[in-house]
């Protein structure tokens, strides 16, 4: 079974939810581990009820809106609570299209490749701003046994991750724009 059996089941676990806000969860608080488009969630909740793993209400919203609340049966808290401890093997290198540009990139000119390099850092550097702006929505570390001290953990992986990316992107633009002779500003 994919991982994106357990995020629905953990969601639930934690609490009860629509399809929209399940949705949504993807969007925000799982979106630095695990990410999963409408079209996939829907048929998941399809099959998890058919399992039997989860249930759902049907509620009115106003006067006529019917929206589906699903929740986790036992059987469903069982299997997830088991995958929840299992043990991973680490995953093999992800595929990353600029990595694979940078290992090609003796065959284009040093000016096209230190573009590429400025790029990353630049997209890179965005996206750690915008993980250190989400992180200050905890004003301290949360306790171990709330459901918030995993999206920290998560949070600060991915701050963590983002900055090193950063790191090693200066230190190729640095490298090459000595190689091209362009001077280099020492950093403060």
């Amino acid at each position: 079974m994919g991982a994106l059996k357990y995020a629905i089941l953990g969601l639930l676990y934690q609490k009860n939810m629509t399809g929209y806000e399940l949705t949504k969860e993807f969007e925000t608080t799982l979106l630095q581990s695990w990410r999963a488009k409408h079209s996939q969630v829907y048929p998941e909740l399809k099959s998890l009820t058919e399992k039997g793993l989860i249930q759902y209400e049907v509620k009115i919203a106003g006067n006529v809106l019917e929206k589906k609340e699903y929740s986790i049966t036992e059987e469903g808290k069982n299997e997830f609570l088991q995958w929840a401890v299992k043990l991973n093997p680490i995953k093999p290198i992800p595929k990353d299209e600029f990595r694979l540009q940078l290992f090609f990139s003796s065959c284009i000119k040093p000016e096209e490749r230190l573009l590429l390099l400025e790029n990353q850092f630049t997209n890179h550097h965005n996206r750690l701003l915008e993980l250190r702006k989400a992180i200050k929505k905890f004003s301290s570390i949360p306790p171990d046994d709330e459901t918030e001290f995993g999206d920290y953990l998560v949070l600060l992986g991915a701050i963590m991750n983002e900055e090193n990316t950063c790191k090693w992107l200066k230190k190729c633009i640095t490298m090459c724009q000595e190689k091209m002779g362009i001077e280099v500003a020492a950093e403060n």
